[in-house]
């Protein structure tokens, strides 16, 4: 193999950086958009039912755009290091580099940056995608990269989660995460269900869908845990190795979870103890509005002599009173 501008041949000319995830902009959006149309009519409500009105905007909305974003995102266990290594097959030439790892339901992220970036006259800004979706082959993405010549840091890592590994963890973390993928779409359309069943002013059902809500995204959890908690396979760079941990993708679904599971309790709880304070949460106790309505259109009580004609029996007003002639 012959150097060509002091690069081997099979080795691309520029490297470009993983593209920018489109999904979740599309998603955020959306439910921003949401919020944004809801703030604009806000302040036609009136009185106290302002506020509760808008905080039940924004936990719905945080919750349903939580349950689906984190079905793209990449960061559910994550890792870096900073470590001296080779950089491509075949050379012995050494690079300062950040190393990361970041692990999705869908497939793996593999970081590399250099310190500094432009090291031997290149650029070293990599993140590179290893799916395992279905429809997917996580094995054909891995021979794709070495066609193409990636880093070899790059090349060591993404071999660490192919089939043919003897780490042998590709198939728990692709089954984990197909499992809490479905747990989570499950979890968006019972979270669709509560939001239509508030809005039909059906409370009591609404809280079971939020506690339904709640178990499935706990139990999404609980997969993704089975996978991280698997006899792992050292990564290793010299002297140094890659360690991994739960990321910011796992601990918000845990946030939301925990969340739907209080609003879920505290909704049936207030339904049987005191469901006056419920609806008017919920803004359905307009009674005392009404009543204040009303009388503010009935007209003003008449007078005392007024009420003492208008109670007068009728047989009394048509007496007549006769002089003898």
């Amino acid at each position: 193999m012959t150097l060509w501008n002091g690069s081997y041949p099979f080795y691309p000319g520029a490297n470009a950086c993983f593209p920018f995830d489109t999904t979740r902009a599309v998603i955020v959006t959306i439910f921003l958009s949401m919020l944004v149309t809801f703030i604009i009519i806000l302040p036609g409500i009136r009185g106290r039912g302002r506020l509760f009105w808008f905080l039940r905007l924004v936990l719905g909305l945080f919750m349903g755009a939580v349950v689906l974003t984190v079905q793209f995102t990449g960061d559910w266990e994550t890792g870096w290091v900073q470590a001296n290594t080779s950089y491509k097959s075949f050379s012995h030439v050494q690079v300062n580099v950040d190393i990361g790892l970041h692990i999705g339901l869908a497939g793996v992220n593999i970081t590399l940056r250099g310190n500094p970036v432009n090291q031997i006259n290149e650029t070293i800004n990599y993140n590179e995608h290893f799916p395992w979706n279905f429809g997917a082959d996580y094995d054909r993405s891995y021979s794709e990269g070495l066609e193409k010549g990636l880093p070899s840091p790059i090349l060591y890592v993404a071999e660490k989660f192919s089939t043919q590994s003897p780490c042998a963890v590709h198939r728990q973390y692709r089954i984990a995460g197909h499992y809490a993928s479905l747990t989570l779409w499950l979890a968006f359309c019972t979270w669709l269900m509560s939001i239509l069943l508030f809005c039909m002013s059906i409370l009591l059902y609404g809280g079971h869908m939020l506690l339904l809500t709640a178990a499935l995204i706990l139990f999404s959890l609980l997969f993704f845990f089975t996978a991280r908690n698997t006899p792992g396979c050292p990564i290793q760079f010299g002297s140094v190795s890659l360690r991994t941990d739960y990321g910011e993708s796992f601990w918000l679904t845990l946030a939301t979870g925990l969340l739907c599971l209080l609003l879920g309790l505290g909704i049936i709880i207030l339904n049987s103890v005191q469901p006056e304070k419920l609806k008017l949460i919920f803004s359905l106790d307009k009674s005392s509005e009404e009543e204040v309505w009303d009388k503010s259109r009935l007209p003003a009580e008449p007078s005392c002599s007024v009420q003492d004609v208008l109670m007068v029996p009728l047989g009394e007003l048509c007496q007549v009173t006769a002089t003898q002639l």
